[in-house]
């Protein structure tokens, strides 16, 4: 007991819980883990809910506040509902421009989660659609989650999972996979792109490959300017390549090209999803012009 008590003492910063509608001291079972980063710094988090302490208190509602930018929630043997508030640990005008991501586990059942903006519910996805994992965003504005255990007689073998993303649209251009999946960047979304995304690399298309609901890019990548997580793999210590793949919408019909792009993106969920592509050749020429006239937002170097 001693341990959990000081893991629940050193994630109170992060954590905030209160009931709506109890009229009962019993409380769900909380664990928290954190991952990575010195105490200030930590921006994961993973929550198990165990519901089978609220049994007899059906109408009870939990109130959770996750203040981190990623992380992920189980909640077993559901009953009742939960209403889970995704926020930034710092608040900041930016943070109203911020989008929520969430993919479920293959395995995740037992609920309907709705969106909860002051009281009014908007289905976001039923329980038997949870099984397929895909990504769902939604704007931080447009509410919490309001996720709400189907009423079943045997609940011992249910657990709701799902991972979530806090996704930071700069300076209000959102991201192209949220917004206009398959509209090309203006120039000025380009050069802002180099400087804000999670990897920037300079590469060719090997090939591609239709998935169930995604096109999957294979890519061969001759200079790695940035990647937030190893999403591209090096072809050895003395090889100076890598290789990787990267995710797009099916409706974009992407399709192998030549000469070299700039790939630029979001990692979500560990996955590579393109943003801005331009050709490199393109790129260069806008870059040096931005670089004359002043007005790259950031350096890359294109020598």
């Amino acid at each position: 007991m001693t341990d959990k008590k000081g893991l629940l003492r050193s994630c109170r910063c992060y954590m905030e819980q209160t009931r709506q509608g109890a009229e009962t001291n019993a409380q769900s079972e909380l664990l928290f883990l954190f991952g990575g980063g010195r105490r200030g710094q930590q921006t994961r988090m993973t929550m198990a809910v165990h519901g089978l302490t609220h049994e007899g208190h059906t109408r009870d509602v939990e109130q959770v506040y996750l203040r981190c930018s990623q992380g992920s929630l189980e909640w077993l043997y559901p009953t009742g509902a939960i209403i889970v508030n995704l926020r930034p640990n710092t608040l900041s005008p930016a943070a109203s421009r911020l989008s929520v991501c969430i993919k479920p586990s293959a395995d995740s059942s037992g609920t309907n989660i709705y969106l909860d903006l002051n009281g009014r519910l908007r289905l976001l996805l039923r329980e038997q659609d949870q099984a397929r994992g895909k990504i769902h965003c939604f704007g931080i504005q447009e509410g919490a989650l309001f996720i709400e255990a189907v009423p079943r007689t045997d609940i011992s073998r249910r657990i709701t999972a799902f991972q979530y993303e806090l996704i930071s649209n700069m300076q209000g251009v959102e991201e192209p996979s949220l917004a206009a999946p398959c509209q090309p960047c203006s120039d000025a979304e380009v050069l802002l792109a180099v400087c804000t995304k999670d990897f920037v690399a300079r590469g060719s298309i090997k090939q591609v490959a239709q998935e169930e609901e995604c096109s999957s890019v294979s890519v061969d990548i001759s200079r790695l300017y940035r990647q937030k997580i190893h999403v591209f793999v090096s072809g050895g210590p003395r090889v100076r390549r890598w290789s990787g793949h990267i995710k797009m919408p099916l409706q974009c019909g992407v399709k192998p090209g030549e000469g070299e792009f700039l790939f630029t993106g979001t990692v979500r969920f560990g996955e590579a999803w393109m943003g801005c592509a331009p050709r490199y050749k393109d790129f260069v020429r806008l870059y040096r012009q931005a670089l004359r006239q002043g007005t790259n937002p950031c350096h890359l170097d294109t020598d």
